[in-house]
C-alpha cells in the first residue's frame, strides 16, 4: 500500500490545525505503509519514509487582483501535483487548496480519491472579505471533489452531519475519524523562561488563546470579554496570521480598548514554535477556544494533554472533544440559526465568556481535578497511532473496491 498525501501546510510551513493534522498523520502512518506528501513549499525529503515534495509558487507573472492569489496559486500547484506520476494505489488531500489536485488524480490516473473535511466553506462565509470572488470558486470546488471522493472523511460527528446536509453524498461513504495528538510531545512543560522572552510575566496567573486572527476563532469575542474579567488576570493572546488587513485593524483596536480595563494583555504576534507553544499552555490557568464555527479543534486536545482546563464555545467538534463540568466548560454561542456565521448577541456571549474563566481561575484546585482528567482524556481517545490504522483500513477498503 502508498498512499499520497497532498496537503497546502507541511512542515515547516504550518499555521493551522489542518497542517497538524497532515504532520502527525503522515508520521504514523509512514510506521504502517509507504507514504508521499506533495504540498506547497519548498520541501524536498527523499529517500526515506515519508517522501516529501513541495511545490513552489511563482507568481511573477500575475497581474490579476491580489485577493485571487492564493487561489490561482492553489490551482497552479495542484497541476504540478499531477505532472509527476502517480505512482500510488490512494490520494488522500486536505483542504480546498488541494480538492483539485485530488480531483485531477481521480480523473486523469483512475486513483481512488480520500477526502478530509477539516472545515466546510458555506459554513465560512466571512472568507468572501478575504476572496472575494475567489470564495465562490473554492464553494464550488470543494462540492465537486465532496461529491466525487469516494470516501469523505469528517473529524467529528457534528463534521459528518454537515457534510450529508450540504452535499450529496451517501451516508456510508462518510466515516469519522477524529484528529489526534502527540502525549509524548504535548505533556506539562515547566519552561518559564519561553515566557519572559515573549513578555508573559510566568508568576501571575493567565487565561490563554492560540490561534490565527479569523473570525471562525472568535478571538475579538474573547477580547470584548476582558473588561469582564478579573482586572488582575493577565490575558496571553497567542495570535497570528490575520486573513485580512482589516480583521487585523479590528483585533489592533480591540486590544487597545481592552488594555484600558486591563493592564496585563499580552499579544504575541508572531506563530510561536511548538516547544514554546507548549510552555504557554503549561503554565496557563485556563485556556479559551471561542469560535463559532469549529469541525474539530485540535488547540483544546492540546491545551488538555498540557493538563490545562479549557473554556470553549458549545458548537461543532469540541462538544465531542471537552467533556462539560470534567475537563473544562462550554458557553453557549445563541446562534440565530444552523449557519455559525457569529454570535446573535456577542455582548452576552462575551460576559459569558469571562464569567466561565473568572469561575475557574478564582478556583485552582478545580482547574488541576480537570487539566488531569483532561491529559487522561486525551490519552484513552486521541492516539495518533490509533488514528493511522483507521485511515490505512479505509484506504484498504476503498482499493478493494
Amino acid at each position: 500500500m502508498k498512499t499520497l498525501l497532498m496537503s497546502n501546510e507541511y512542515p515547516p510551513n504550518i499555521y493551522g490545525g489542518a497542517g497538524i493534522h497532515v504532520q502527525y498523520l503522515a508520521r504514523e502512518l509512514a510506521k504502517l505503509c509507504e507514504v508521499e506528501v506533495r504540498c506547497f513549499g519548498e520541501q524536498l525529503e527523499e529517500g526515506g519514509n515519508p517522501v516529501v515534495r513541495g511545490a513552489g509558487w511563482d507568481r511573477s507573472g500575475y497581474n490579476a487582483p491580489e485577493h485571487l492569489h492564493s487561489v490561482f496559486g492553489a490551482l497552479q500547484r495542484s497541476l504540478e501535483f499531477n505532472t509527476r506520476a502517480m505512482d500510488v494505489d490512494v490520494v488522500h488531500v486536505h483542504t480546498w487548496y488541494t480538492h483539485f489536485a485530488g480531483i485531477l488524480a481521480k480523473q486523469a490516473y483512475g486513483v481512488p480519491l480520500v477526502l478530509t473535511v477539516h472545515s466546510l466553506e458555506p459554513l465560512r462565509p466571512w472568507k468572501r472579505e478575504q476572496l472575494q470572488g475567489g470564495y465562490d470558486f473554492t464553494v464550488w470546488l470543494e462540492k465537486t471533489a465532496i461529491e466525487m471522493a469516494d470516501r469523505v472523511i469528517a473529524v467529528s460527528a457534528e463534521t459528518k452531519l454537515d457534510i450529508l446536509r450540504l452535499f450529496d453524498v451517501p451516508e456510508e461513504k462518510v466515516p469519522v475519524i477524529y484528529n489526534g495528538i502527540d502525549p509524548d510531545e504535548y505533556k506539562p512543560s515547566v519552561a518559564p523562561e519561553k515566557l519572559r522572552a515573549h513578555g508573559v510575566d510566568p508568576d501571575r496567573p493567565y487565561v490563554l488563546f492560540v490561534g490565527r486572527i479569523t473570525r471562525q476563532k472568535g478571538i475579538v469575542h474573547l477580547v470584548n470579554a476582558i473588561q469582564h474579567l478579573n482586572p488582575e488576570t493577565q490575558v496571553v493572546l497567542c495570535a497570528g496570521a490575520p486573513d485580512t488587513e482589516a480583521i487585523k485593524a479590528e483585533m489592533v483596536a480591540a486590544v487597545d480598548a481592552a488594555r484600558s480595563a486591563n493592564s496585563h494583555i499580552v499579544w504575541i504576534e508572531e506563530m510561536v514554535d511548538t516547544t514554546t507553544k507548549i510552555a504557554l499552555y503549561s503554565h496557563a490557568s485556563v485556556f479559551c477556544c471561542p469560535s463559532i464555527y469549529e469541525p474539530f479543534g485540535i488547540i483544546n486536545l492540546e491545551a488538555m494533554a498540557c493538563e490545562i482546563p479549557v473554556v470553549a464555545s458549545k458548537v461543532g467538534g469540541m462538544k465531542e472533544v471537552v467533556v462539560e463540568g470534567e475537563t473544562g466548560c462550554f458557553v453557549e454561542l445563541q446562534q440565530q440559526s444552523e449557519s455559525p456565521f457569529e454570535a446573535t448577541h456577542p455582548e452576552a456571549f462575551a460576559q459569558d465568556l469571562a464569567k466561565a474563566i473568572n469561575g475557574l481561575m478564582d478556583d485552582p484546585e478545580r482547574c488541576k481535578r480537570m487539566g488531569q482528567a483532561g491529559r487522561e482524556r486525551v490519552i484513552e481517545n486521541f492516539s495518533w497511532a490509533a488514528i493511522a490504522e483507521q485511515t490505512l483500513e479505509l484506504y484498504q477498503e476503498v482499493c478493494a473496491e
